[in-house]
């Protein structure tokens, strides 16, 4: 979905890095301002902190740090990472959060893509048909609850790539998609994105605590996530390897069948 597409361009001048929005992407400037501005008073440091806004446009400081995809994850970096998260959920005070706009692409409006991209689906080879087959009717009976659902700040888009290592801490960048969320789904989302396992599994998930309310909605929004990816990648992209596609089919029946 968004991570997919072109945004975005992004200049660097010295210590001042300026992304200017360009597809017109509604409200994509707006909440990068808003997040930023929201972690520079109450997680300082966790990401770029806020020097001007425009229409469209947004200037930030330059933070150090190499993105995390396309590195050799390891324990240091995983376990960074968990704890730049743990900042960026209970960075928001819960009367702040309340006023916050609900984050774009949350339960309902997934749930409805994939319901359309299903329906749009075409034979391809008889594992995908199956994988399509099985999510779309597990779609079909899947209620979303609130039962174990935690509101917190979620940062949106969980691209591995997002996350820049320094050496020792792990810090957060791109804001376009944040917003009001859930930890569960905020978690979900960075799972089974793309980046997360196509060099390599990284388990985030396992670096979280969750209550058995929260594991059952992990179970279920796994599966959600699974299945965007799964028409995501129904067109090889050179960006991945080749059979990443394939792999996203295997995934997505191993997971229906959790």
């Amino acid at each position: 979905m968004a991570d997919l597409q072109h945004t975005h361009e992004v200049v660097f001048d010295g210590d001042v890095v300026t992304k200017r929005y360009v597809d017109g992407k509604q409200g994509g400037a707006e909440r990068e301002w808003r997040a930023l501005t929201l972690l520079a008073e109450h997680a300082p440091g966790l990401a770029p902190e806020p020097i001007a806004f425009e229409a469209g446009v947004v200037s930030m400081t330059r933070i150090d740090g190499v993105s995390l995809r396309g590195l050799s994850v390891g324990d240091a970096q995983v376990a960074a990472m968990a704890e730049a998260l743990d900042v960026l959920y209970a960075a928001v005070p819960p009367a702040v959060l309340e006023t916050v706009p609900i984050r774009p692409w949350q339960r309902a409006a997934v749930r409805d893509w994939v319901r359309r991209r299903g329906a749009e689906w075409r034979s391809r080879d008889p594992l995908a048909d199956r994988a399509v087959e099985e999510g779309l009717r597990w779609l079909e009976s899947w209620t979303p609850g609130e039962s174990g659902v935690t509101p917190v700040f979620g940062g949106g888009d969980g691209n591995l790539a997002n996350f820049l290592w320094d050496g020792a801490r792990v810090r957060r960048v791109d804001f376009e998609d944040s917003g009001r969320s859930d930890r569960v789904w905020e978690l979900a989302e960075m799972a089974e994105h793309v980046s997360m396992w196509v060099e390599g599994e990284v388990d985030i998930v396992g670096r979280f605590e969750l209550s058995p309310p929260e594991e059952r909605l992990m179970r279920d929004y796994r599966k959600l996530h699974g299945m965007t990816w799964l028409f995501l990648l129904s067109h090889e992209s050179p960006r991945n390897p080749p059979g990443t596609f394939r792999r996203q089919v295997e995934r997505v029946l191993a997971t229906l069948a959790a």
